[in-house]
């Protein structure tokens, strides 16, 4: 991979908005591959499809891609409310690429969130638009990038150093059986993986995770049988390999 844009691309172009898309966009055409399945290509939709940005004809996974000088730590901002629940509803919302870029414009850092981590949980409402603005009470989402689990944060390049497809593809492979979970329950799991790696230690009890039965049951108040649930969560992370089971209610990371 060649971390740098090609900066002649941005010649015609005023707006640094316009010339960060176009820049980056350029970049991960020529330079990324599928984290899904590795193949080595990503095509390009056309100009503002408004369901995502790349395609893998391979595996016909779909990418958008994000951009950022800074990025942000809690929220990252998206397109409309409504529009980005009823993918999810649909599990037609996409893949995405998040890229962070030097003052120099090159490429600091890049990584993928699998689609199956997005959930309620992680879609945040905005305020609508005021009465006078050019699109009147329209409203948009965020994107709760700081309650993603680190299991769903996929780096390619992390820190200017790029990572070894093999790696790539194994960290998206462990936590693919998601893609294949009712959207509950997927929600349930996303939330079970970000508790166990809040785990101050390798290993843990299941009462260490009884004690984020609160926190669980206000994401969830109509589930009325909490520890039971995490129970049966926890068996499902243990099959998966995810995490292992030592016996009398002891757990260890990453099985």
């Amino acid at each position: 991979m060649d971390l740098n844009f090609n900066i002649k691309l941005a010649e015609d172009y005023k707006s640094k908005s316009q010339i960060v898309r176009v820049l980056s966009e350029d970049w991960v055409r020529r330079n990324s591959y599928c984290p899904s399945c590795g193949h080595l290509v990503l095509n390009t939709y056309r100009k503002n499809n408004p369901a995502a940005d790349f395609f893998c004809q391979n595996c016909k996974s779909d990418f958008e891609l994000k951009s950022f000088r800074n990025l942000p730590k809690s929220r990252i901002v998206d397109g409309a409310y409504d529009s980005m629940i009823g993918k999810i509803l649909r599990y037609k919302n996409p893949n995405f690429f998040f890229l962070q870029y030097s003052s120099s414009l090159s490429v600091l850092n890049y990584f993928t969130v699998p689609k199956y981590f997005f959930t309620y949980n992680l879609i945040e409402k905005r305020k609508p638009l005021s009465k006078d603005a050019r699109r009147a009470n329209w409203i948009g989402c965020n994107i709760l990038f700081g309650n993603l689990p680190q299991s769903g944060i996929i780096y390619l390049i992390k820190d200017s150093t790029i990572i070894q497809p093999k790696s790539v593809l194994y960290q998206w492979q462990r936590t693919s059986f998601l893609r294949n979970k009712k959207l509950e329950s997927r929600g349930w799991l996303v939330e079970l993986i970000s508790i166990v790696e809040k785990m101050p230690s390798e290993i843990f009890t299941i009462q260490d995770v009884y004690k984020f039965e609160e926190f669980l049951r206000k994401k969830y108040p109509e589930n009325k049988f909490i520890k039971a649930k995490i129970r049966q969560q926890l068996q499902v992370l243990r099959d998966k390999k995810i995490i292992k089971f030592l016996g009398n209610g002891r757990y260890q990371k990453g099985a």
